[in-house]
């Protein structure tokens, strides 16, 4: 990959390849070593990341309202509850420990965790694994307002047309890189299925 990110990019990650895109993301954050090349991050920002993989976060028998607080340098109950209750966590909820939690819980947890750090970019590798309609419903209207950079991958359709303004597909033999388009203008755009063409073996688009 060879691409520039600018202020106010939505990229959507897409493609075939779901290791490529989460170990592209954790190289991003550290957490994964590049084989080659370099990537820079500008100076003012301010990263958040939402991994595939949240279990190493919840080996712990704290409260969701205290797991959170950890994260937060503004330590307040009702500062820390008011990222909870935009989580869908209130009142009992919130006390209930971590390492307790199912899995569509967990994601809630880790996406107030996201907000409560007030990041201007955030990466998030599939954020929509086991939400409910209702928690996917309010990510997506959260992702749309935020006004910072995403970097995301995600396999669900109305996320990516509706949150995306840029689309990257990883392709077997290279990628695709398109500014200034939802995802269905991407899929229907001509130009782009031929290019789709040339960059998949003949039986996969």
């Amino acid at each position: 990959l060879n691409i520039v990110v600018h202020k106010g990019d939505k990229v959507a990650f897409v493609g075939p390849n779901d290791l490529v895109k989460t170990t592209l993301f954790q190289i991003l954050m550290n957490e994964a070593q590049a084989d080659s090349g370099v990537f820079k991050w500008g100076f003012s920002t301010s990263r958040a990341y939402y991994p595939r993989d949240n279990t190493a976060f919840f080996n712990s028998d704290l409260s969701v309202l205290d797991w959170l607080r950890q994260y937060s340098k503004n330590t307040e109950q009702e500062f820390i509850r008011a990222f909870l209750g935009r989580m869908l966590f209130s009142g009992e909820e919130s006390l209930k420990p971590v390492n307790v939690l199912s899995g569509g819980e967990k994601a809630r947890c880790m996406l107030a965790r996201m907000m409560v750090t007030q990041p201007n970019v955030l990466i998030l590798d599939e954020p929509t694994n086991h939400l409910d309609l209702e928690s996917i419903t309010s990510l997506n209207r959260g992702l749309e307002r935020f006004r910072g950079t995403i970097l995301f991958s995600s396999h669900d359709h109305q996320l990516v047309q509706t949150v995306a303004n840029r689309i990257i597909e990883i392709t077997p033999k290279g990628y695709i890189d398109r500014s200034h388009s939802t995802f269905d203008e991407y899929l229907a755009n001509e130009q782009i299925t031929e290019q789709r063409h040339k960059l998949y073996p003949a039986h996969a688009v």
